[in-house]
């Protein structure tokens, strides 16, 4: 079986293209590790986790399992490991497929071992005391220690998180296989052809044009990030310095400027304003709210789950299951009925969509993950 760790915010051609390339390179069915009802930008995805779990089946996809929400709005490293860690949960996942903006694996891999080395860690420590924030302190010291070819993957988002999986691949018998991207660079708001990037498409279909060129799949319903901002307020507002403290991605006195922020200000895009610095980005500090939102505490996020939610499957997809070596969920209210150190992070999976479901220009139920039937693409 091949994996792909995805977030299909919203399910559109690129990711029909990964698919579709690594599945004839291959000729592997497809397990789609999915982040659910957050991302990693720190926000409420498009649509549901559901949605974009039909839409994958009908697209190639042969399971759907769901990346938990611990991991999915969590830095690189950790979204790495935490899909990852379902990959190798599957005995019969031979392959890891990732898009990326080079098919350069040796490119990849020198940067992913220079993490390794002894001297870029040094590099590393100097470049984050100097003020740089770790992603650009890391592509510093690989540029100094192992030259610009290896570094020079570093500077886009895709190519970062492709070192993430290959450091999380290390010790496995997992076989890498970068899919370099078609059409629209990550985050552009243009497109070529038929490609565009999730980015743009979300601003498409929260301004309620058409994506039909560029998705073979269009959500019904849709999300409204800035709906959430109340409730993510009262949280903020309820929150001492000691419990934002506590956060991942919180260190160095960042707790007392968030608390400062928190009472300053009243608006997140404020809060933010005044809190960045080269080493707090937007991007970090949407995931620390997120997770203040959510509840996800360092110690949660440092913790490793084992189980996988499954959230769909096709025929094919059916019989595989049956290779999954860890704790697999098809009904969250069964697998929280028995012990397991698996519930807590089950738990916020389920918060999580709660949450979301509060994003939508008419609220969704409370509850879904329990009321929605699991999804079955051509099963008899």
């Amino acid at each position: 079986m091949l994996a792909v760790i995805c977030e299909c915010n919203p399910f559109h051609n690129g990711h029909k293209y990964l698919i579709e390339t690594a599945k004839r390179i291959t000729g592997e069915p497809v397990l789609a590790i999915l982040s659910g009802s957050f991302t990693q930008r720190g926000e409420a995805a498009v649509c549901s986790k559901f949605e974009r779990t039909r839409a994958a089946l009908q697209n190639g996809a042969d399971i759907v399992a769901e990346l938990p929400v611990v991991y999915a709005v969590a830095a690189a490293q950790r979204f790495a490991q935490g899909g990852v860690n379902i990959a190798k949960a599957f005995s019969s996942v031979h392959y890891l497929a990732f898009g990326c903006e080079t098919d350069d694996i040796q490119a990849l891999q020198t940067a992913a071992d220079a993490i390794y080395n002894e001297t870029v860690n040094a590099l590393i420590a100097r470049h984050m005391q100097s003020g740089a924030y770790y992603p650009q302190a890391v592509e510093a010291a690989v540029r100094e220690a192992c030259g610009d070819t290896a570094a020079d993957v570093l500077q886009s988002p895709n190519n970062i998180l492709a070192v993430e999986y290959l450091r999380a691949l290390r010790g496995t018998s997992i076989v890498p296989l970068p899919v370099k991207r078609t059409g629209a660079a990550h985050d552009s708001d243009t497109g070529s052809g038929s490609f565009l990037s999730a980015s743009a498409l979300r601003k498409k279909l929260r301004g309620g044009e058409d994506i039909t060129p560029y998705a073979p799949f269009v959500p019904k319903d849709i999300t409204y990030p800035g709906l959430l901002e109340r409730a993510l307020l009262f949280r903020l507002r309820s929150m001492t310095a000691a419990d934002l403290r506590a956060l991942p991605e919180v260190g160095e006195g960042l707790e007392n400027r968030l608390w400062s922020a928190i009472h300053t200000y009243n608006s997140v895009n404020e809060m933010i304003d005044a809190v960045k610095t080269k080493r707090y980005t937007h991007a970090r500090l949407r995931r620390i709210l997120c997770c203040a939102a959510l509840g996800i505490t360092e110690d949660l996020q440092s913790r490793t789950a084992s189980y996988a939610r499954v959230l769909g499957f096709s025929d094919v997809g059916a019989a595989l299951l049956k290779t999954c070596t860890c704790e697999p969920v098809t009904s969250p209210a069964d697998a929280l009925r028995k012990p397991s150190p698996n519930a807590v992070f089950l738990q916020k999976d389920i918060l999580a969509t709660d949450l979301a479901a509060l994003a939508y220009a008419d609220v969704q139920p409370c509850g879904l993950d329990f009321h929605t039937k699991m999804i079955r693409q051509n099963c008899i």
